[in-house]
């Protein structure tokens, strides 16, 4: 779908060349960030528009996407007088790329139903690479009309873009990404440790295993860098943390039993509190390799 006017409220890491992708699909793209030299840059790179908020950028547009911190950080840039929604028309589609609440995103589907707005929570897996790249997974709830409307235009950043479910079950789906990312990265840590104390060459090690039934994703990006102790990119563990929470508070309710991923939240504190809250999450290794 070409040629849509296209509306993108958050330029980190991920939402700037989300946004980039847009653009070079050829739809006409306005940009809202929170520090407006980030969407200035932005529109000096990709040739896009710059609102001086939520709701101007969204103005008349066909869809709008969200990619912000946190729920709180979601409400502020849609709801309210200046938020998304209240600049937005009648039949388009806002979708918050946010990794966020199940509760928050089934609110936002109610507010936006009640103007008569479509709305997927719609976040992502596959980093800053994948945003960059093009090739991001997003896991998407909402309405299968909503959806089929919008997958055209996600398909600009995104390699899959599947419908998981009603709202929520994106967000839903991203925790369940979240879990089994965090027991992955401490087994991949706790073996990368074990070989190096046994005097191996820890990147050969990678290498070897990395062909078998060990491998993964985060062996094959990150392996390397673990073993080399470098962590300043990727995603930040604060927002692990962030995430692993969220996950802990929906099990609490749904009777699902997490012991793993609460000791590895635990370890990610203690990144944190080693002044590590925007290392990579790979960086679960440096707990290990100080002592």
């Amino acid at each position: 779908m070409a040629g849509a006017k296209v509306a993108f409220i958050g330029l980190g890491v991920m939402g700037f060349p989300m946004a980039g992708h847009l653009s070079a699909a050829g739809h006409a793209v306005t940009v809202y960030n929170r520090t407006p030299a980030r969407a200035g840059a932005w529109a000096k790179q990709h040739g896009g528009q710059t609102a001086a908020s939520p709701a101007a950028a969204a103005a008349d547009a066909d869809f709008v996407f969200t990619c912000v911190g946190n729920d709180d950080d979601v409400r502020a840039v849609i709801l309210g007088e200046a938020g998304a929604l209240a600049g937005m028309q009648a039949g388009a589609v806002l979708v918050d790329h946010t990794t966020a609440s199940a509760n928050l995103a089934r609110q936002l589907e109610g507010a936006a139903d009640e103007l008569n707005i479509g709305f997927l929570d719609a976040p992502v897996s596959g980093g800053q690479a994948g945003a960059e790249n093009g090739a991001l997974t997003v896991m998407a709830g909402g309405a299968e009309d909503v959806f089929e409307r919008a997958k055209p235009v996600i398909d600009a950043y995104a390699a899959a873009v599947t419908l998981m479910g009603p709202a929520g079950a994106g967000q839903l789906t991203k925790m369940a990404n979240q879990i089994c990312i965090a027991g992955l990265v401490q087994g991949l840590s706790e073996g990368l440790d074990f070989a190096v104390r046994a005097g191996l060459d820890g990147k050969r090690v990678v290498e070897v295993i990395s062909k078998g039934a060990a491998g993964s994703w985060q062996m094959q990006n990150r392996g390397e860098t673990m073993v080399d102790d470098e962590f300043d990119f990727g995603f930040a563990v604060d927002w692990m943390c962030k995430d692993l929470d969220m996950a802990l508070g929906e099990a609490a309710g749904n009777g699902a039993h997490l012991p793993v991923t609460a000791l590895v939240g635990q370890f990610y504190r203690e990144i944190q509190a080693m002044g590590g809250g925007r290392w990579d999450t790979s960086s679960l290794i440096r707990r290990l390799t100080r002592t």
